[in-house]
């Protein structure tokens, strides 16, 4: 019998589920929340929604927990590394809200079209000024959805209805499966420029964070209308508040902001934003399927099922060696990625020496990596594949059981709109990550930190310049690594600095005359 502790209120159909499982329960009260720490090392599972903090300490005192259920989409309150570092599973339910999500974008942008909010309140205070709230029609508009994953594809769909055009934005959405959907898809500076009404459906990652700042809020479309119902940060505030002031942009609609909930905030009382506090899973269908969907998810893992929707790991523990190798894959897929022109379409995977039983940990953790730079934490080794699957990503995998050059290898290979991009890593001393050869240049660098890469005319004196620049700039090399082809006229470099770099310092490493282009990327830490 499995011990669960519910740490916050759970809908009755997910307490159903677990009781009927045979599962042991326990109803966290407010008396016992400060003894939280204390009561968790006798239980299984932890099952918290947003209320409750799941940090390195309380994991650490779980001596039996095996699972963490996050009943919602979002894990920040949960400390997911540490949990992976103590073996315990982290599951939650990312499409349970699908649909109140969807719905809930509509509710604030006719809101909005029409003036409801600020009509129903001059109303209410015995006034009637018609002509004050005159509104727009959606139909004949364009809609440009940024990011057209499950909820963007299905808010797409029922903007038809209301007889809008849909343009999207999606760097990992193959052009082939946006004909099939019937959507134009276009960077993101045409889509700001062609849309009516944007709305966003993406992620909060480093990639994301600000996405739509000044610079790209003045591209909009003037007397255009701007809807967040995904992650508070995507939109830089301040700046939009000024294109509001300015009324560059119509209005504004938000259920979710960089700070929550959103203290002294002027966009809250802006006369032409409505705002709701992050009610977007707030409907009774959305909570009873949150809960059911998670309870079935954490008995699941604790049979030790890897069918299931984890955050983390899913896979059974393949030692120092193999744990090394997944993270090598995943850093490869993301370099790639990361330095990848235009939408990827396909991703294959080379792999030498490997045992057989690592090959689909491999190939997937490869995919994960490569859709994480857009897709941030909504992607893990469960849903990889069928992510790229649904964006038209052909995946392949070629196995070599003979080592080739190195006793093990992987090798990485995306194509995409732009081109295409190779990149090859292997393990040193089983511990060491490192990449050995990169779009067919033989040059060795370790997967970590802050990386720039240089493609530069092969001529005298390109170091000096580049290393008198970035220290002028106050950044410290800490590695540098150097390639060339035989008889060729470009050559790479490939630098590890102390820190990112400013955009006005890529400017200027761009406009060196012996650079052909400049790429930079962060890894995170594994």
């Amino acid at each position: 019998m499995y011990r669960i502790l519910i740490a916050d209120p759970l809908h009755p159909a997910g307490l159903e589920i677990l009781e009927e499982a045979g599962a042991e329960l326990h109803l966290l009260t407010d008396e016992e929340r400060p003894r939280l720490a204390e009561l968790i090392a006798d239980f299984d599972a932890l099952v918290v929604r947003s209320m409750t903090t799941v940090d390195a300490t309380l994991l650490e005192a779980g001596k039996r927990l095996k699972v963490v259920g996050r009943a919602g989409v979002g894990v920040d309150n949960v400390d997911v590394a540490a949990a992976t570092e103590h073996g315990i599973l982290v599951v939650n339910a990312p499409t349970a809200n699908l649909m109140s999500a969807v719905e809930h974008t509509f509710a604030l942008l006719l809101a909005l079209a029409r003036n409801v909010p600020a009509a129903e309140r001059s109303l209410r205070a015995g006034e009637w000024k018609r002509k004050q709230f005159q509104g727009v029609e959606l139909d004949g508009r364009t809609l440009g959805v940024v990011g057209l994953g499950r909820i963007g594809q299905q808010v797409a769909a029922r903007a038809r209805a209301f007889g809008m055009k849909v343009v999207a934005f999606d760097p990992f959405l193959d052009a082939a499966v946006a004909k099939r959907l019937d959507i134009e898809l276009m960077e993101i500076e045409e889509l700001l420029a062609a849309a009516d009404v944007v709305t966003l459906h993406i992620p909060l990652t480093e990639q994301t964070r600000n996405l739509l700042g000044a610079e790209r809020l003045a591209k909009m479309k003037p007397g255009a209308l701007l809807i967040n119902c995904a992650r508070g940060g995507v939109v830089d505030e301040a700046a939009l508040l000024a294109a509001l002031e300015e009324e560059r942009l119509a209005g504004a609609a938000l259920d979710v902001f960089s700070q929550e909930p959103p203290t002294d905030s002027p966009l809250v009382d802006h006369p032409r934003v409505v705002v709701t506090p992050h009610i977007g899973a707030q409907t009774r269908e959305a909570q009873e399927r949150v809960a059911t969907e998670t309870a079935h998810m954490v008995l699941a893992a604790l049979d030790g099922s890897l069918a299931v929707t984890a955050v983390n790991l899913p896979f059974i523990s393949t030692g120092v060696l193999g744990e090394g190798l997944v993270a090598l894959a995943e850093q490869l897929g993301e370099l790639a990625s990361s330095l990848l022109d235009g939408s990827l379409q396909e991703l294959k995977v080379g792999l030498w020496g490997i045992d057989e039983e690592m090959e689909v940990p491999l190939t997937v953790a490869v995919v994960k990596g490569a859709l994480t730079p857009f897709l941030g934490e909504t992607v893990n080794f469960v849903n990889a594949e069928h992510l790229a699957e649904g964006r038209g990503i052909e995946v392949a995998r070629s196995s070599h059981r003979q080592p080739g050059e190195y006793p093990q290898l992987i090798e990485v290979r995306l194509t995409g709109e732009g081109g295409t991009t190779e990149v090859g890593g292997t393990l040193f001393a089983a511990t060491d990550p490192r990449v050995v050869h990169f779009d067919g240049y033989r040059l060795e660098f370790r997967l970590k930190g802050h990386l720039l890469v240089l493609r530069n005319r092969d001529v005298p004196g390109v170091v000096g310049k580049v290393g008198t620049l970035l220290g002028d700039a106050g950044i410290n090399i800490a590695e540098i690594h150097l390639a060339r082809q035989e008889g060729g006229e470009e050559a790479m470099a490939v630098l590890r600095l102390d820190a990112e770099l400013a955009p006005e310092v890529v400017d200027q490493l761009t406009a060196l005359p012996e650079i052909n282009r400049v790429q930079t990327i962060s890894l995170a830490p594994r």
